[in-house]
C-alpha cells in the first residue's frame, strides 16, 4: 500500500485567519505524517506571521492560485494523488483539464467542508458527488465533513499536542504578557469580529482586576472603537501577530478565551479553558442554528448558552457575571468535551485512511 502521497490543497481567502488558518494546520499535519503538499492560495500574505517556516519546509510548495491556470506551470509539476477543495472552493478549470489529460487515474478529489455540529453532517460525510460537466465530467468528488462525533471526519489535532501543552510554562507566559495582573485577576483573550455586546463586556471589566489581551486586526479595531466612547477603561493590552503555536499558547495561558470562526474554536476546545465562540455571521442568520447545534453538542450549561447568544447578538443582555463559580462550571464543561474528543480519530488520520 502506498503511504506517501502528494496532496494539492486549494484555499481561497475570505478571512485569512480562518480559511488559511485551517488549510495551514491541515498542511502542517500532513507534512508531519510524511506527506508532500502543494498549497495553492489566492492570498498567502498572512503566512508571513502565521507560518514563517512555510518557505523552508521540505515536501512543501506554496503556490499562487493564479498559477493553477498557467499551463507552463502545470506542465512542470508532478501529478498529485489527492486534490483538496478547502471549504468547497472551485478548482480552476485549467488545472482540472490538465489533471484529466495527465493523470493515469483520477486522483482522490475531496471537498473539505466547513465544521458544524448540525445533525445532517454525519449523513453527508463521505457522500460521493459525480462531476456532471466540464473537463472532469464522469469523475467523482467526495464530501468530507469535519465534526465533533465519531460518524464525522473529526477535528484537526497534532500528534504532539498534549505533550506541548504539558511542557508549556503558563506562569512565565502570563508574567510576560500581563506582568501587572493581580493574583485574583482573570486573564482574558479576545479574538472576535465586531460583536454588539463588546461594549457590555468592556464596561463590566472596568474597575476589576481582570486584564484583557486583544489580538490584532479586527478585534483591536473593535476595542479601540468601543473605548472611544467610554469614560473609564478596563485593564487591557494589544498583542502582536503570532504564529499558530503562539496562538495556542495564548489560549492555554488565559482563564477565559473569546474565539471566532472555525480554527480558533477547535483550538479553544483543545486548550480546555472556558471559551465563548463568535460564530461567523451569515446574512440569512443560518449561523444561529449552527451555534445552537454546537451548544447542544457541548451540553452547555444555561449560563454559557446565554453568554454565547448575547455575544452573537441573538439575545439582548444582560451579560453573565464572570465570577469564579461560573467559570468553574464552564471549565468543567469544556474539559469534559475535550476528553470526549481526545478519544476520537483526528481529521488527518481519517483523510489518509480514506484515501487508502
Amino acid at each position: 500500500m502506498k503511504t506517501h502521497r502528494l496532496w494539492d490543497i486549494f484555499c481561497t481567502v475570505i478571512d485569512n485567519h480562518g480559511d488559511l488558518g485551517v488549510c495551514w494546520r491541515l498542511t502542517r499535519q500532513l507534512l508531519a505524517q510524511g506527506q508532500s503538499v502543494r498549497l495553492w492560495v489566492d492570498d498567502a500574505s498572512a503566512l508571513s506571521w502565521m507560518a514563517p517556516e512555510a518557505q523552508v519546509l521540505p515536501k512543501l510548495q506554496v503556490l499562487p492560485w493564479a498559477a493553477a491556470s498557467q499551463i507552463e506551470v502545470l506542465q512542470g509539476l508532478m501529478p498529485a494523488d489527492v486534490w483538496i477543495e478547502g471549504f468547497g472552493c472551485t478548482l480552476p478549470e485549467a488545472f482540472v483539464a490538465h489533471g484529466v489529460a495527465t493523470h493515469a487515474q483520477q486522483p482522490a478529489w475531496i471537498n473539505l467542508e466547513y465544521l458544524s455540529a448540525e445533525d445532517w453532517v454525519p449523513r453527508l460525510h463521505k457522500m460521493p458527488s459525480p462531476v456532471m460537466s466540464g473537463p472532469a465530467k464522469g469523475w467523482t468528488k467526495t464530501f468530507f465533513y469535519p465534526g465533533f462525533t465519531e460518524d464525522t471526519g473529526g477535528l484537526l489535532r497534532e500528534t504532539d499536542l498534549l505533550d506541548r501543552q504539558q511542557r508549556f510554562d503558563r506562569a512565565a507566559w502570563r508574567q510576560k504578557h500581563a506582568p501587572g495582573l493581580a493574583p485574583n485577576g482573570l486573564l482574558i483573550s479576545l479574538f472576535c469580529y465586531e460583536p454588539a455586546a463588546l461594549p457590555q463586556l468592556l464596561t463590566q471589566l472596568v474597575g476589576t482586576p481582570h486584564h484583557l489581551l486583544v489580538t490584532p486586526g479586527r478585534p483591536l479595531a473593535a476595542v479601540q472603537h468601543a473605548l472611544a466612547s467610554m469614560p473609564a477603561h478596563p485593564h487591557w493590552s494589544a498583542l502582536p501577530y503570532t504564529d499558530q503555536n503562539g496562538f495556542d499558547e495564548m489560549l492555554w495561558a488565559c482563564d477565559l478565551n473569546f474565539v471566532r470562526g472555525e480554527d480558533s474554536l477547535v483550538r479553544a476546545l483543545w486548550a480546555g479553558q472556558p471559551f465563548i465562540w463568535h460564530i461567523y455571521p451569515q446574512d440569512d442568520n443560518a449561523h444561529h442554528d449552527k451555534l445552537e447545534a454546537f451548544l447542544e453538542w457541548m451540553q452547555a450549561p444555561e449560563s454559557l448558552r446565554k453568554a454565547h447568544r448575547v455575544w452573537n447578538g441573538i439575545e439582548a443582555g444582560p451579560w453573565p457575571a464572570l465570577d469564579a463559580e461560573t467559570l468553574q462550571i464552564w471549565s468543567q464543561n469544556t474539559q469534559t468535551k475535550r476528553h470526549q474528543l481526545s478519544g476520537q480519530t483526528d481529521l488527518v488520520t481519517q483523510l489518509i485512511k480514506f484515501i487508502g
